[in-house]
């Protein structure tokens, strides 16, 4: 490794079902607790799909005063909120650094979208003149990184990724590109989501790609890899981590997390939701992935998979890190069996978890694990955690119209 190139993760601040901070939310993982239940944003009743993974203990106002809190969509508040908690996990004390080198990437797939439907229903009810002000600056996903921006008085190299359900991924991975070609000393980096709306909800269900058959059993209703699964849950959340170079956080005696090591990105080219079946491409993240980082692949001990819980993604996946890794029995879990899908936070999220297994040396299990797929005979760490000393991980995520993203951790 180019010590001079190295990127560490000092810092993570997230808000999920199972946590809203890195404690909380890595207990909650090697537990197999799962925060999946049935909707309360809204009542979901006559929904084909019914139940979610939402972000239930947070206030913006322990964060923002009054004001502030009116001015900014929920995904941005809980992207800001996670970046001052990253902030204070990693140490880092703002007043003492140069807030010209730090910068901010962090994505959402598609912002608001809870404000955009009730201004619609709003100005098709009163006409032109009646929608809010602050419908725009609200509803734009790159809010997300301004406001956290804006929050903690940061002017370094600022950027909003929307890549689909790879956004969290590809704001880390180019983070590290930013941090390697010298624009930053730091980048807080991660991706956050709240769409949990009647309009999205149905729009996904109209694609058939929601679990609907555990309506009444919430917490099994993300079984990715196993058997009987029939689509992802519904997720809402955020994630930040606070990436450094080696240099910066050797000068302010911060102790790292992880090293980030690794980024590679592909794309299928290949259809608008479905993955290219063979799983190509998605490999090829993988192994680009594993070569930017300076490894072979019998040096991964672990996979944080993409693992949506759908038939066909679960699949392509299995098709995917077979290609990239051939023979070799990789441990792989999903997290989403916990979360849901949290869409563009779900790469950041799952960065966490691979960082935290790393640093840890404990791997979280794929819960409702209960019928084995053919298909899908991969080492998903079925139901209970598993204790292992691991020098490196890689986080998987793949999105609609074919974005690949994968991630490398290794252990300091």
């Amino acid at each position: 490794m180019d010590k001079n190139k190295a990127v560490v993760v000092t810092g993570i601040g997230v808000f999920t079902s199972i946590g809203c901070n890195r404690d909380e939310f890595w207990n909650s993982l090697i537990a197999g607790k799962s925060g999946i239940k049935r909707i309360q944003a809204f009542d979901p009743l006559g929904h084909k799909s019914q139940v979610g993974s939402e972000v239930l203990n947070y206030n913006p106002e322990n964060y923002f005063d009054r004001k502030e809190t009116r001015k900014m969509a929920r995904f941005s508040q809980l992207a800001s909120s996670a970046a001052i908690e990253a902030v204070k996990d990693a140490g880092l004390d703002l007043d003492n650094e140069d807030k010209d080198r730090i910068g901010c990437v962090i994505g959402s797939a598609a912002g608001d979208m809870t404000h955009l439907e009730e201004q619609q229903t709003r100005f098709l009810k009163m006409g032109p003149g009646s929608v809010n002000p602050l419908t725009v600056p609200r509803v734009i996903a790159n809010m997300a990184a301004c406001n956290a921006a804006m929050v903690l008085g940061i002017h370094g190299p600022n950027l909003g990724v929307s890549a689909a359900c790879t956004t969290g991924t590809h704001s880390i991975g180019i983070a590290l590109g930013l941090l390697r070609g010298g624009m930053a000393d730091v980048i807080l980096a991660g991706g956050t989501e709240s769409t949990m709306t009647p309009m999205v909800l149905d729009a996904y269900a109209s694609m058939g790609v929601l679990s609907s058959s555990f309506n009444d059993k919430p917490e099994s209703a993300s079984r990715p890899f196993d058997l009987n699964r029939d689509g992802f849950v519904m997720g809402e959340g955020a994630c930040v981590l606070v990436l450094e170079t080696l240099e910066h956080a050797e000068k302010r005696k911060a102790k790292p997390l992880a090293f980030l090591s690794g980024f590679g990105m592909t794309s299928d080219a290949y259809g608008i939701a479905a993955p290219e079946p063979d799983g190509t491409f998605a490999a090829k993240a993988m192994q680009l992935a594993v070569k930017d980082a300076g490894l072979k692949p019998e040096d991964i001990g672990y996979i944080n998979a993409h693992g949506t819980s759908t038939k066909v993604n679960d699949k392509t996946e299995t098709l995917a890190i077979k290609k990239a890794f051939g023979d070799l029995n990789i441990p792989v879990g999903s997290i989403k069996s916990m979360i849901g899908h949290t869409l563009g936070a779900a790469g950041a999220i799952e960065a966490a978890a691979s960082v935290l297994a790393v640093h840890y040396g404990i791997l979280p299990p794929t819960i409702n694990y209960e019928f084995k797929d053919p298909e899908c005979d991969l080492d998903v760490i079925p139901n209970i955690a598993r204790a292992v000393k691991i020098g490196a991980a890689i986080s998987n995520s793949f999105g609609f119209g074919g974005q690949n993203g994968v991630l490398v951790f290794t252990k300091g």
